[in-house]
């Protein structure tokens, strides 16, 4: 879960060493660790869902600003609609950026909140369960380690500290051999603390190898039990890694609109708009509503008619009336799909532009409505992309 550590010198290495007592707290800290960077995870991508969702209120914004304006503009015809189709489309891609908003919160985050609640088992003064069944089991197959390191490092000082003053005995003797300035009696005492000194200091070395032997014949079961409870943590670790890499590539499915049809659809619609600029079209639609193609009721002679009377609406009718606007209150309101849109989830509806079906609930402020097709199926729909059947 962490970052891997830079190359060290030898010596640091063997200090820093798995092997060496009270290194296994790295190991165990994984643990708690991992709990806090799933509290960065859900932490950084709820800030990145409000950012989407800023980005879809300031792209509906700025087509509510914009669509008045546009539409009282002087442009007319395909030029007019090319304009138009860019604010519809920001309409239509502030609906997709305030649902990844929904997914980074209510899926991914809730995902990942739920996966750490059921992985890491809190204790009731603090820390984790999980931490503390590694680091008894550490602690346990580490003690007859460290009784048999800590008898060798004794053994090793004592043998050095023999072997330096065998070596001084050694020099004391070397520079009292030949000098006049010793008696015989003196020098003969000079040796024979020299052969002390090197008696000691093969007691003490056969002790010290004795004790490394015994230290050697352990290691392997040292090794064997600390690697057993090693494996146990890798294996936790190896969950947390697979599960986390599942969670970023969730949120990278909803982060990457390359991919996604809604946004295909918008600029496919956005490009064919724009290709279907036609200056023929357009000077041909101003000819005939403001030039000399307006049809024009020249003078001619207009015989009197005298007026038709009109008659009373029938009870019937009125009745046939009122009945369709009570099944309208009661069953829904009747709209038109303006756009093709594919539902980012499972409580949305997907449909085709022009497609009709009903509005069953009135706009949240969110801008989602509640609708229901034909099959009977309901779910959330974005309240810009349909329009009142008349």
């Amino acid at each position: 879960m962490s970052t891997l550590p830079k190359e060290m010198p030898p010596e640091d290495a063997n200090n820093q060493s798995f092997w060496m007592p009270g290194n296994y707290q790295r190991t165990v800290r994984r643990t708690e660790e991992s709990f806090q960077a799933c509290n960065d995870v859900v932490a950084c991508f709820q800030e990145r869902a409000r950012v989407e969702r800023q980005y879809a209120q300031q792209l509906s914004e700025w087509s509510n600003k914009w669509k008045p304006l546009v539409d009282a503009s002087p442009l007319y015809g395909s030029l007019l609609r090319a304009w138009q189709c860019f604010l519809s489309s920001a309409d239509r891609l502030s609906v997709l950026h305030s649902s990844i908003c929904r997914s980074l919160v209510s899926e991914d985050g809730d995902r990942v909140k739920t996966w750490q609640k059921e992985t890491f088992h809190k204790k009731m003064f603090g820390g984790f369960r999980e931490s503390h069944d590694f680091e008894t089991g550490f602690a346990r197959a580490q003690k007859p380690w460290a009784k048999r390191l800590k008898k060798l490092e004794k053994a090793r000082n004592t043998y050095h500290k023999a072997s330096r003053k065998a070596q001084a005995a050694q020099d004391r003797e070397a520079h009292a051999r030949g000098n006049p300035d010793y008696a015989i009696e003196k020098q003969k005492k000079i040796q024979e603390e020299r052969e002390q000194a090197l008696q000691e200091k093969e007691k003490m070395r056969g002790r010290y190898e004795k004790v490394l032997e015994e230290v050697t014949r352990y290691a392997p079961r040292y090794m064997e039990e600390m690697e057993s409870i090693f494996d146990q943590s890798q294996e936790e670790e190896r969950k947390r890694i697979s599960f986390l890499k599942q969670a970023f590539l969730s949120i990278h499915r909803h982060l990457d609109v390359t991919n996604n049809e809604s946004v295909k659809a918008v600029y496919s619609e956005l490009h064919h708009t724009l290709m279907s600029i036609s200056e023929q079209d357009d000077l041909r639609w101003w000819k005939n509503n403001h030039g000399p193609g307006m049809p024009t009721d020249w003078p001619h002679f207009e015989e009197w008619i005298p007026p038709e009377k009109k008659q009373k609406k029938g009870k019937k009718m009125i009745e046939d009336k009122a009945m369709l606007e009570r099944t309208v209150m009661i069953g829904g309101v009747r709209v038109r799909a303006l756009y093709d849109y594919v539902g980012q989830e499972t409580d949305e509806l997907s449909f085709k532009a022009g497609e009709e079906f009903l509005k069953i609930e009135e706009e949240d402020d969110q801008g989602w409505c509640r609708g229901m097709k034909d099959g009977g199926r309901e779910g959330l729909y974005p309240a810009n992309y349909v329009e009142l059947v008349q």
